[in-house]
């Protein structure tokens, strides 16, 4: 019976697969015919000699640390913003606060970074503040729930106690409860970052500055060198930051 049911499974995935091909019309021979392979061989030769020009690499300088510094901007405002709205998201404050701070939560990252993106440049103008507004506006929906969890799981037991010694709820905060809970919101900022620099390098694409918006450009005016510097520029930068997130979690964090 079980044996019926996969091979009913696989029928039904593959008769998926050949209508899809079906509806969209893609004709997988005009892909792979003499011209089109041609053309594409071509494509990948203009790719293959990235643009080494002093001019071109300093403005991908410029445009590496933009990005940079609207990924570490937008992570360190999400940070803030999502620590305040994670501390009534966990029910320090009652439960009308709590349900008010979720549904906004809920709200700041269901709506993706390049849609935030979009509507920062409408509201922001084109350029780098578009970018760092919309990473901030969606990672503080992000880091909020995870704060807000990692509040909900922290031991009460030293904030009360600094509180049944005459304490603030702010003292008993920072002295009790935050102590235990810095590693963890350390790791998830130090997470969120190297995300950030990833979707930082896509914004351009909507008018958000940095590297993205170069790539941009050079797509957009079939510039293959120059959009090949900037792809590897983008991948550098990558590379640099997991290398330096993983460093910090191991010194910082594990410690």
């Amino acid at each position: 019976m079980n044996r019926l049911i996969n091979l009913l499974l696989l029928c039904g995935i593959g008769a998926a697969v050949i209508a899809s091909f079906v509806y969209l019309g893609i004709d997988l021979g005009a892909l792979i015919s003499g011209d089109s392979l041609g053309q594409m061989s071509g494509y990948v030769r203009r790719f293959l000699s990235p643009d080494l020009s002093a001019e071109h690499l300093a403005a991908i300088s410029h445009g590496a640390m933009e990005t940079l510094a609207m990924s570490a901007l937008g992570t360190l405002l999400a940070a803030v913003f999502g620590l305040l709205l994670a501390l009534p998201a966990a029910g320090r404050f009652g439960w009308p606060l709590q349900s008010a701070a979720r549904l906004l939560l809920n709200a700041l990252r269901a709506i993706p970074e390049l849609v935030w993106a979009a509507l920062m440049v409408l509201a922001a103008g084109l350029g780098p503040n578009a970018g760092t507004l919309a990473l901030a506006l969606h990672t503080a929906g992000v880091l909020g729930r995870l704060f807000a969890e990692a509040l909900e799981n922290t031991p009460t037991a030293p904030a009360e106690a600094i509180r049944l010694q005459g304490g603030s709820q702010i003292a008993a905060f920072c002295y009790g409860t935050l102590p235990n809970l810095w590693p963890q919101l350390l790791a998830y900022c130090l997470y969120r970052w190297e995300n950030n620099i990833r979707m930082a390098s896509v914004l351009g694409f909507v008018g958000a500055g940095g590297l993205g918006q170069m790539l941009y450009v050079s797509l957009s005016l079939f510039q293959e060198p120059q959009a090949s510097t900037v792809i590897i520029a983008m991948l550098l930068l990558v590379f640099g930051v997991d290398a330096l997130s993983s460093w910090s979690r191991q010194r910082w964090i594990r410690a």
